[in-house]
């Protein structure tokens, strides 16, 4: 998502919202308040994602139809498939402060692997564990260390090479590149629903260990 707001749609990363805030302070202090107060939209877009994705689980799961995290999957899908069909002459904004919203709640909705704390829209973190991982392998021993090590590493590498692949995608099909998300999420849909239909059958009613 990060490489494709920015490749696409006027170079701006959407995944956090860290240089939003900082961009909103600058404008701020220049008084450039129409410019500030833009910047208010994308970050109320990421904290309406955060609210929605803390609000919905319990209520979701209660049906017992579809857990919450495969319904968000399925949310982001027709998400994806929809922003697909606007027109790279649209204004910007559109998809900007729609991926905004879907990455605030994709990152609040899968939050850890393995019992590993996890964030899956951007790479700070995981750089930030491998180096406090690394320390207590290679100088403490620890092998559980280690396998959180590598668990970060194996993240960092999914987002260069999704990024290689977005940036190439965009730059070739423009705005319809995000339509090439629809493979992998596809995947993770069908694989979360192979899981409430075997094995977590008896867990349909719990919100996932991940959120």
């Amino acid at each position: 998502m990060g490489a494709y707001t920015f490749t696409d749609k006027c170079r701006v990363f959407c995944n956090a919202q860290t240089a939003n805030f900082v961009m909103l302070d600058i404008q701020f202090c220049k008084a450039n308040w129409q410019k500030a107060l833009y910047y208010l939209i994308p970050i109320f877009a990421y904290l309406l994602g955060a609210v929605l994705s803390e609000f919905l689980p319990n209520r979701i799961n209660k049906f017992e139809i579809m857990r919450w995290d495969k319904f968000f999957v399925a949310f982001e899908i027709v998400c994806f498939f929809i922003l697909g069909f606007v027109p790279d002459s649209a204004p910007v904004q559109i998809c900007q402060i729609s991926i905004n919203f879907i990455a605030s709640m994709q990152y609040n909705t899968f939050r850890q692997s393995r019992k590993v704390p996890l964030a899956t829209t951007f790479c700070t973190n995981h750089l930030r564990q491998v180096g406090i991982d690394l320390v207590k392998w290679l100088h403490k021993g620890n092998f559980v260390a280690k396998e959180r090590l590598f668990m970060h590493l194996y993240m960092i590498l999914a987002f260069v090479a999704g990024a290689i692949a977005s940036t190439f995608l965009s730059l070739r099909f423009g705005g319809k590149a995000i339509w090439f998300a629809e493979i992998l999420l596809l995947w993770v849909f069908v694989d979360l629903l192979r899981a409430d239909l075997s094995y977590e059958k008896d867990k349909i009613h719990i919100v996932p260990h991940g959120h």
